[in-house]
């Protein structure tokens, strides 16, 4: 037979449910794997807090548990839920204002120790990439070479400044009833939402026959759901998320043109780099084509030197050859009054007649 139940991922729902002590005790034996034999809600117990971007719900109890070997102590139970993700910072802030409390050391302790305390958080989300639906975090204590220390353990020095942890990934549990409990927590899975409303869950009864605790639950959420106040209620929750997730919503999308604003300035800043990269090569290039130039320069300065010292010489040389052309034009034109002819000239100067002739008409 399917029953339909209030939602316990509710604040509301979830409060009328805790607020029950049987109710508290089954949920919380199961978690624990112990027998909680009596508990009490911590002064100031429910909690709403940050409503802001989650729901964070919070209980405290005292409880005392009775071991398997039939030996009782007392206990310290933070529990918190949430239904959506936040950030651990929170989480340490409750455990800091728990450490601190002095109403929870021991009153039959004169060295001051604190009452052992056991952290439970039903989360609305899952943790990272852990595929269980429950996770049981326990401290223990080693030696330097990593074994064990087991002789006066458990101490009430360690007990009173480490805790046990409970984790509860509420998406994970996917209709499992094949324990304890997982049967306990199946009135959280949120996969067995009704079609008609996320405010109800669609359980089937028969996995509950026969078990007094579980079929009490039911009873209870049953009821739950049969009430206008909590129905109200959860129209609230529900309201009051839903402009949560509208604001949210408009923030990422405004985080979103950010972010993509910041990708294009970044893109943009390469592309300025880039081309800083290739004006500085640029910038190298006609340095080096300059220095090639001034290069090519001095050269050139250096062969107009030469060429110049060339000129010179040549000049001296032309003048020289003028000179030694003249004195021998005289010589001819000596010989020549004194009645030689060109050809005797000729064969004394070493000069043929052609240029005997030549030599007489250049002057």
């Amino acid at each position: 037979m399917i029953v339909q139940i209030a939602n316990p991922i509710y604040d509301s729902v979830f409060k009328y449910l805790m607020e029950d002590e049987r109710i508290a005790k089954t949920i919380l034996s199961a978690l624990l794997k112990k027998d909680v034999v009596s508990i009490e809600a911590r002064p100031h117990e429910y909690t709403n807090q940050a409503r802001d971007k989650i729901s964070m719900f919070r209980i405290d109890f005292s409880a005392t548990v009775r071991e398997s070997d039939g030996s009782e102590h007392l206990i310290l139970i933070e529990l918190q839920k949430t239904w959506l993700e936040t950030e651990t910072l929170r989480f340490r802030q409750y455990l800091g204002a728990q450490y601190s409390d002095k109403r929870n050391i021991r009153h039959d302790s004169h060295d001051g120790f604190a009452i052992p305390m056991v952290t439970i958080y039903l989360l609305g989300h899952r943790v990272g990439n852990i595929e269980v639906p429950v996770v049981y975090v326990n401290h223990k204590s080693y030696d330097y070479d990593g074994n064990e220390v087991k002789k006066g353990i458990p101490d009430p020095f360690i007990e009173s400044l480490v805790h046990n942890s409970i984790i509860v990934q509420i998406p994970l549990l996917r209709g499992q009833v094949n324990n304890h409990l997982y049967k306990v927590l199946s009135v959280f899975d949120q996969t067995q939402v009704s079609d008609s409303s996320h405010h109800l869950l669609s359980l089937d009864g028969k996995y509950y026959e026969g078990d007094d605790n579980m079929e009490y639950i039911v009873h209870k959420l049953t009821e739950a759901a049969a009430s206008a106040e909590l129905r109200q209620d959860m129209n609230v929750e529900d309201e009051f998320f839903s402009a949560i997730e509208n604001r949210d919503t408009a923030i990422m999308n405004r985080d979103k043109k950010i972010k993509d604003q910041d990708k294009k300035i970044k893109d943009q800043d390469e592309k300025i780099k880039d081309q800083g990269e290739k004006i500085k090569d640029q910038d190298e290039k006609i340095k080096d084509q300059d220095e090639k130039i001034k290069d090519q320069d001095e050269k050139i300065k250096d062969q107009d030197e030469k060429i110049k010292d060339q000129d010179e010489k040549i000049k001296e040389r032309d003048k020289t050859l003028s000179e030694k052309n003249n004195q021998l034009r005289q010589l001819v034109l000596a010989l020549r009054d004194k009645g030689q002819s060109l050809e005797d000239i000729s064969k004394l100067v070493n000069l043929d007649v052609d240029a005997l002739t030549d030599l007489l008409e250049s002057c």
